[in-house]
């Protein structure tokens, strides 16, 4: 079933009501922004073993984990475990970014065991295979990355990114400006370098009608990618980026009119006094339509902790109209992440999205940290732990703590505020 499609004609799906109930939302809600393009409910029909997944205006902020092999390290069931916690973590979705070993059958065995929402970028498999037959990428032709379109499309991938803003007039716009970093992108490097080498325009953009007749088969959410999307602070918000950004929200409207669902992803490594006004620009230009951003990162000299540089700008973004988070890990800009990077990463996610949903308000979001207060007054520790983000890590601390008395915490002891003043207060008529 197209949802877009049936939200034109009127009908609420049952995809719709799950989500409604999800979000503790007005059905009908759902299916006007489903119809607008504010939300987008990504499931493949292909798809029987995930929930459909809605994100956009008005509902909780999502995560999304990105895992994969690298030509460095190629281990299936490593990548198996990274995806099983991601989602054990609170993960929303999962991105499989593979560009090494049995890329197909990576993405087999992640559809059928990880009860999750599933994208990827397609060109990689494109270019990886095309490296591997014809020895160089400048080599793919549009054949080529189309039959991986489709092929994944089959298989039930939920969404693509898919760098259609990447194009000779973009890459132009780059080339006269200048940058620090120029383009950080996997896909936009792969597409910048092929459009230069064959001197032809991006086959994602020549041949997007094509493009959108084949995902709408299966209800597929195209992300549209930004594929030069700023790499260092000093980039943010420069000509490049807007440029691609204003092709973006073209290629919404032209996505729409053939009732395809579409989000948009955004920056990448801005300053903190940017981000309000990247939002703003993003939706303005592409008409509301779902947000979802790679952090944002701001500030470039936290290798190690870019966890937390990320779930800063991700809090500030979700709370100004960003949708759904992309996930960074501690080892973002330093190595391909393990297990433990992946749950570290999803967590500060997590607490980025809640967080900026207190702050705009979402029906409920706060009741969580109100649980949580009351627990504490009480001195209910086992509630404490049961309420955390991170029960498991939090269960793990107090261990360590080791206080001397069980109702409170190795910080303070027998001076503990909330004890004395507790009693204290039963005292006082």
């Amino acid at each position: 079933m197209i949802q877009i499609r049936a939200a034109r004609e009127g009908r609420i799906t049952p995809e719709m009501k799950a989500v409604a109930k999800k979000e503790n939302l007005d059905a009908e809600l759902i299916r006007q922004r489903v119809e607008k393009g504010e939300i987008t409910l990504m499931k493949n029909v292909k798809r029987n073993n995930v929930e459909p997944l809605a994100i956009g205006k008005g509902l909780r902020t999502k995560v999304n984990a990105n895992i994969g092999t690298s030509t460095d390290c190629v281990d299936m069931n490593e990548e198996l475990k990274k995806a099983k916690a991601a989602v054990d973590a609170g993960a929303d979705a999962v991105m499989d970014l593979s560009t090494s070993g049995d890329l197909t059958k990576i993405r087999k065995e992640i559809i059928t065991q990880v009860p999750a929402i599933l994208g990827t970028v397609p060109i990689y498999q494109a270019v990886v295979e095309t490296v591997e037959t014809k020895g160089g990428l400048t080599k793919m032709t549009s054949d080529d990355l189309f039959r991986v379109l489709k092929q994944q499309a089959e298989e039930g991938v939920d969404f693509f990114t898919v760098h259609c803003g990447v194009t000779m007039q973009s890459i132009e716009r780059l080339q006269k400006q200048g940058r620090l970093t120029n383009i950080v992108s996997r896909g936009g490097s792969f597409l910048t370098t092929w459009i230069i080498a064959n001197e032809k325009e991006n086959p994602l953009y020549e041949e997007y009608d094509r493009l959108l007749e084949l995902v709408k088969k299966y209800d597929i959410v195209l992300s549209l990618g930004d594929g030069l999307r700023p790499g260092s602070l000093h980039d943010a918000t420069d000509r490049a980026q807007i440029e691609e950004l204003i092709i973006l929200g073209e290629l919404t409207e032209r996505a729409w009119e053939q009732d395809v669902q579409v989000m948009i992803e955004g920056p990448g490594h801005i300053p903190l006094d940017q981000i309000i006004t990247n939002i703003q620009i993003q939706k303005k230009l592409c008409r509301n339509a779902p947000f979802y951003v790679l952090g944002p990162i701001v500030t470039d000299v936290a290798p190690g902790y870019d966890n937390i540089t990320s779930a800063i700008g991700g809090a500030i973004a979700a709370t100004a109209g960003a949708d759904f988070l992309c996930y960074v890990t501690p080892g973002e800009h330093l190595k391909l992440p393990d297990v433990e990077d992946v749950r570290q990463g999803v967590i500060a996610a997590r607490i980025a999205a809640h967080a900026a949903d207190i702050a705009k308000g979402l029906p409920g979001a706060i009741q969580w940290d109100h649980n949580m207060s009351k627990a504490r007054r009480e001195l209910d520790w086992n509630q404490q732990i049961k309420l955390a983000i991170d029960p498991e890590h939090a269960k793990k601390l107090r261990e360590l703590g080791k206080p001397d008395q069980e109702d409170v915490c190795s910080m303070c002891g027998e001076y503990c505020a909330i004890k004395i003043v507790n009693e204290t207060l039963k005292t006082v008529p």
